[in-house]
């Protein structure tokens, strides 16, 4: 069990780094998430390759992977757009909602009882994104980009429940990755005629950063939480998952001195987000602890 908690503090750790690695990276949003899928998917092939794991999918699955890779890759243009147009801070506490959107769309996608508390809950979440829109106007962009990226993250999080129990997760992680790299490589003549300043050319520098993203934040960070979701139990995952915008948030004050361009409006607002996230974390470990009583 401590091996496994370890595993997962290290994941969400390394996820919380994604939001400083992508304000270091100079490239715009979108070469970013291109070279980052790009590079992800050859690894994951790689590994694939060397584990001779590769598994035959039907044209209806792997249209299924190509819809949920596209939603991925527009997730995480959105979640790097917040960032180049606000800063870390404000696009990680955006993505903290994605918990909130999760409760609030499943009942949708499965049919089941709306949880009026959980409901609740999303309120608080969207009254604290509106006291950050409200009061850090010069953010707006980058907020409702951030909003965005954590309403696309609970979407494809719901799409992965339907199919994630058929395939290694891996194979599932290359096939989604790789559409989503193959997506924005489709859409790439359409983005340059709006965008035609956008620059494809990583700094040295760049490289270095985005081979980090890849290799750590994305594959083995995957690897870890993989490995300790065969101990852990669902909520308890969630729960630390809850920590990734806490961790990217410190982690942008060290590096980036980011509480120096956080007003008021933004603690207000993050005061809020985090109280909606405490209150869905506790009645996540209050209906965990109902389950075991009854087991």
């Amino acid at each position: 069990m401590k091996n496994a908690l370890l595993q997962m503090h290290l994941a969400v750790f390394l996820w919380g780094f994604t939001g400083v690695l992508g304000k270091a990276i100079q490239l715009g949003e979108f070469p970013l998430t291109w070279y980052r899928t790009l590079m992800t998917a050859l690894i994951l092939g790689a590994i694939l390759s060397y584990e001779k794991a590769w598994q035959k999918l039907s044209v209806r699955e792997m249209g299924r992977f190509a819809i949920i890779g596209s939603i991925i890759a527009i997730h995480w243009i959105a979640f790097y757009g917040s960032i180049k147009y606000a800063n870390a801070s404000v696009a990680l506490i955006c993505l903290s909602t994605a918990g909130v959107f999760t409760a609030i769309l499943e009942p949708l996608f499965f049919r089941s009882k709306f949880n009026f508390r959980e409901m609740l809950v999303g309120l608080v979440a969207l009254l604290g994104m509106y006291l950050i829109y409200h009061f850090e106007f010069h953010y707006a962009l980058g907020i409702a980009l951030g909003v965005m990226a954590s309403l696309l993250s609970a979407l494809f999080t719901l799409l992965n429940k339907t199919i994630i129990g058929s395939y290694p997760a891996r194979t599932v992680a290359f096939y989604e990755i790789g559409s989503g790299f193959l997506f924005l490589t489709l859409f790439m003549p359409v983005y340059l005629i709006f965008f035609p300043e956008i620059s494809f050319s990583p700094s040295a520098s760049d490289w270095g950063w985005l081979l980090i993203l890849s290799l750590f934040c994305t594959v083995w960070a995957q690897s870890l939480a993989l490995q300790a979701l065969k101990t852990l139990s669902s909520f308890t995952t969630v729960l630390m998952v809850n920590l990734e915008p806490v961790y990217g948030i410190l982690l942008a004050i060290l590096f980036f001195r980011e509480n120096k361009e956080l007003g008021p409006g933004f603690i207000a607002g993050m005061i809020l987000i985090a109280a909606s996230v405490a209150l869905h974390t506790f009645m996540m470990m209050k209906g965990g602890r109902k389950q075991k009583r009854t087991a």
